[in-house]
C-alpha cells in the first residue's frame, strides 16, 4: 500500500488532532508525539480514509469515514475500534488500538488512531523492490489462507464483545436482503439493475453454516507482510465490515477479488492484488484447501451461491462508491472506472447462474 500527499478534499487540522491525541495517551507515548507529525494519505482502499502520522520516533495510523458516506456499520469508527480492541488478545494479527475520538469538533467526524504495523503491503502489483518466486507466491497464499482460517476458528463465545455481533440464524438471508436493498438505493442510470441476479440469489440461499468471526474484506492488499519474509502475514487491516456469520460468505467475498492468470482480460484489468503471479493458487484451489482444513463438505452447486453472492456484493460496494463519485461527493479519479466494473460484474454473475 503506497502513500502520498493528503488530497485537498481529505485534509484535516493536524494540530488540533495531535493536541487531542496527546491528551489521550500515557505520558511516555505523549512524549514521542511532540509537535505536528508528517501526514501522508494511503491511496489504496475505497471506503474509510487512512492516514499515516509519523513523528521522529513513532508512527501511528488514523482512520476516519469518507466524505459523503451513506452511514451504516462500514463507517462506524467506534464499532471498528472496539472490535479490534476486543479481538487483539485472541488473534495476533490485529493492530493495537491507541485512541478513539467521538467528538466531532476535533476532526468533523468520529475517528480512531492505532499502531502502525511495519511491513510490506501489496497493491495491484508488488511494491518496488519486492519480488516473489512461484514457490514464494504459493507460500504467501497458504499463509494468507491460514490467517483467514485462524480467524474463523476464534471462539467468539469467550469474548463477549465479539459474541454480541452474532444476530443468530438468518445471516445469509439478511446479507442477501441487505445488499439487494443497498444496491437498489445506490443504482445510477448507467449500470445494470441486477434484478435477475437478485432473484437467483434469493431462490438459492443456503441455510447458515455454523457462525464464525468473519472479516468481510479479506484480501492480499489488506495484509501486512513480514519485512524480512514477505510470505508471512504479520497483520490484517480494514476491519470495518467484520462481524459474526457464515464463514463461507467471507471466503466467497474474498474470492470475488481474486483475479487469476487465466481469467479474461477485463477481470485481470480490474484486479486490486497480484493474484495473477506465477505460483498463486487458483480460486478453486483455495476453496478446496479451505474446506479440507476446516472439515467442510461443500458441493459445486452450493459453492455457486457463495461465488455469485461475493461478486454481487462487490458490485454493491463499487456502486455505492461510484454513486458518490457521480454526485461529486468524492473527486478521486480512481472511482471513475467503478461504473464499468459494476457492468462487468453483472455479466460475470450471469455467466455463473446460466
Amino acid at each position: 500500500m503506497s502513500s502520498g500527499a493528503v488530497r485537498q478534499e481529505d485534509a484535516f487540522d493536524v494540530t488540533r488532532v495531535t493536541t487531542w491525541l496527546r491528551a489521550q495517551v500515557p505520558d511516555d507515548l505523549a512524549a514521542e508525539l511532540e509537535g505536528d507529525p508528517q501526514v501522508r494519505q494511503f491511496n489504496s482502499g475505497a471506503s474509510n480514509l487512512t492516514y499515516e502520522l509519523r513523528w521522529p520516533t513513532r508512527a501511528l495510523v488514523l482512520r476516519r469515514p469518507p466524505h459523503g458516506a451513506l452511514g451504516g456499520s462500514a463507517h462506524n469508527m467506534r464499532r471498528e475500534h472496539d472490535l479490534q480492541a476486543a479481538l487483539g488478545p485472541v488473534y495476533p494479527h490485529v493492530p493495537g488500538m491507541v485512541a478513539l475520538c467521538t467528538d466531532d469538533s476535533v476532526l468533523g467526524s468520529d475517528f480512531y488512531v492505532m499502531d502502525k504495523l511495519e511491513g510490506a503491503i501489496v497493491g495491484k502489483d508488488l511494491p518496488d523492490g519486492l519480488s516473489l518466486t512461484p514457490e514464494q507466491a504459493r507460500a504467501l497464499c497458504d499463509n494468507a489462507l491460514a490467517a483467514l482460517i485462524e480467524l474463523h476458528e476464534v471462539d467468539v463465545s469467550t469474548v463477549p464483545a465479539l459474541a454480541d455481533l452474532d444476530r443468530g440464524e438468518g445471516y445469509v438471508h439478511r446479507q442477501v436482503e441487505g445488499w439487494i436493498r443497498r444496491y437498489r438505493a445506490a443504482a445510477t442510470d448507467d449500470v445494470p439493475d441486477f434484478e435477475d441476479v437478485m432473484v437467483w440469489l434469493v431462490e438459492h440461499e443456503p441455510a447458515d453454516r455454523p457462525h464464525a468471526l468473519i472479516h468481510n474484506d479479506f484480501r492480499l492488499d489488506n495484509l501486512v507482510l513480514d519485512p524480512d519474509d514477505p510470505t508471512l502475514v504479520v497483520g490484517v487491516l480494514d476491519w470495518e465490515l467484520a462481524t459474526v456469520g457464515d464463514p463461507l460468505m467471507d471466503l466467497g467475498g474474498a474470492l470475488a477479488y481474486w483475479a487469476q492468470a487465466d481469467d479474461d482480460e477485463t477481470m485481470r484489468s480490474l484486479r486490486l492484488q497480484p493474484t495473477n503471479l506465477p505460483g498463486m493458487l487458483t480460486r478453486a484451489e483455495i476453496v478446496e484447501r479451505y474446506c479440507a482444513a476446516r472439515g467442510l463438505q461443500v458441493s459445486e452447486r452450493e459453492w455457486a451461491f457463495y461465488e455469485v453472492f461475493g461478486l454481487f456484493r462487490l458490485a454493491g460496494i463499487a456502486q455505492q462508491i461510484y454513486q458518490r463519485y457521480r454526485a461529486g461527493s468524492t473527486t478521486n479519479p480512481r472511482f471513475a472506472v467503478f461504473g464499468p466494473m459494476v457492468t462487468y460484474l453483472d455479466a460475470r454473475c450471469r455467466s455463473l447462474i446460466g
